[in-house]
């Protein structure tokens, strides 16, 4: 019984000195405050003071309780730096926003950059290849332009066919056998469109790869039978109505006058040929193009012209304006004589050819051939020198906004070479970024 009181009496001991200091630790626990409670922000209409867009509002200076409440919410904003004044014009300040400012404007400094693509050729009309800058002098209104940009990479294609399905029937048949062979010119970068035209143009496909399955299946509905012209007569006994029906023709277009001419001979229609028109097309569907494809205007025609509802003169500055330069293969009789006969062009009769003004004009290359052969090689002729070019930038002196028309003379410091690039251009709003 001592014994059993002993015990009881040792392990109260024990308990009192093992708790003792976990039960001061938890009065000193409870003696730490409590974290502040958080304060609801002061209504609006308390707050005097002017606004600021993107910044809150701001305290006077006699409330300082509203103040140091406020500068504890939110974070404080620095203002944008402005640019130094020393800076050049030509540079683009971008500045990072900084957080709480509200809107940040971004300002663009327009330069004017122009990019021309320069094919050169030997004597005998293969490309030079192997020039470096130093070779090259650009002129622009017969100013010196230090160039900025030099380059000899290949640039992919966004290339718009124009198929003249107006020829004569025995070259519409080369031309519809050497449709195939187009794919072939192209690489998996570029894009291609096509377009046809005899009396009106019309637009088989819009951009698509120049590999995809879809390309070779449009070049097959460009295909057609051409015309066969028999020779017509205006005057003399075979000029006369041959059915009459009541005493009169029954065709009024093939009486002697009547509706067709006058009361002495018939006159004769013009055939149509828009290729104006086609080429405006084929240009107007370029200019949506992004500006690192080489936009192109593959033309496949004899370059007879009438009929068309736009000018010459109106297409060629369209194209000068959107950086496109137009190449062709001269088919059907207007070989012969291409480059000086050809310009003669006697009054109240079609152009027999303009398609040679339309290569010049815009930096292109013509290429005269025959046969189904020499026509599927000129696709791969024309596609490789539109790709491998020599790719000259400037920044021109001109002003980028007075829109008037800009010669460009680019010259080779070597002889005996033949330079092909745009005479001029005019500038476009949409290349200033």
């Amino acid at each position: 019984m001592t014994y059993g009181v002993c015990a009881i009496a040792a392990a109260v001991l024990f308990g009192a000195s093992l708790y003792g200091p976990m039960r001061a630790e938890g009065q000193q626990k409870s003696a730490v405050p409590n974290a502040p409670a958080p304060r609801a922000a002061p209504p609006l209409a308390d707050i005097a003071g002017p606004i600021t867009p993107g910044q809150g509002a701001t305290a006077p200076a006699s409330s300082s309780s509203s103040s140091a409440s406020s500068s504890q919410q939110a974070p404080a904003s620095r203002p944008a730096t402005p640019p130094p004044a020393s800076q050049p014009a030509s540079s683009v300040q971008t500045t990072p926003p900084v957080e709480g400012s509200g809107a940040v404007a971004q300002f663009v400094v327009n330069v004017n950059f122009v990019q021309v693509p320069v094919t050169v050729k030997d004597s005998h009309g293969r490309p030079v290849a192997g020039l470096t800058w130093r070779d090259f002098q650009v002129y622009e209104n017969n100013t010196l332009e230090p160039l900025k940009v030099f380059s000899v990479d290949p640039a992919p294609l966004a290339i718009a066919f124009v198929i003249d399905q107006g020829l004569p029937s025995n070259i519409m048949a080369q031309v519809n056998a050497s449709l195939g062979a187009i794919q072939d010119a192209l690489t998996p970068y570029d894009e291609a469109a096509v377009f046809t035209y005899s009396n009106g143009s019309s637009e088989l496909t819009t951009f698509t790869g120049g590999q995809s399955p879809r390309l070779p299946a449009v070049l097959s509905m460009a295909q057609a039978a051409g015309t066969d012209p028999t020779v017509p007569f205006n005057s003399g006994p075979l000029a006369g109505c041959p059915i009459y029906q009541n005493g009169n023709c029954v065709d009024p277009n093939i009486q002697p006058g009547r509706s067709a001419g006058d009361n002495t001979f018939i006159t004769i229609p013009k055939e149509i040929h828009t290729l104006n028109d086609a080429i405006l097309a084929a240009a107007k569907a370029l200019s949506t193009r992004p500006p690192e494809y080489r936009r192109i205007i593959y033309v496949i025609s004899d370059g007879r012209e009438y009929g068309s509802k736009a000018t010459y003169k109106q297409v060629v500055q369209y194209c000068q304006t959107n950086q496109i330069a137009v190449y062709g293969t001269l088919v059907g009789d207007n070989i012969w004589g291409e480059g000086f006969v050809d310009r003669f062009h006697l009054p109240f009769t079609m152009y027999d050819n303009i398609l040679y003004k339309y290569t010049a004009l815009t930096g292109g290359d013509l290429d005269t051939v025959r046969g189904v052969n020499g026509i599927e090689k000129s696709y791969t002729l024309i596609a490789s020198e539109a790709r491998n070019q020599y790719t000259l930038g400037y920044l021109s002196h001109e002003s980028i906004y007075d829109g008037k028309y800009r010669r460009i003379d680019v010259r080779v410091d070597r002889p005996n070479l033949e330079v092909i690039a745009k005479p001029g251009y005019y500038p476009s709003a949409q290349d200033y970024r």
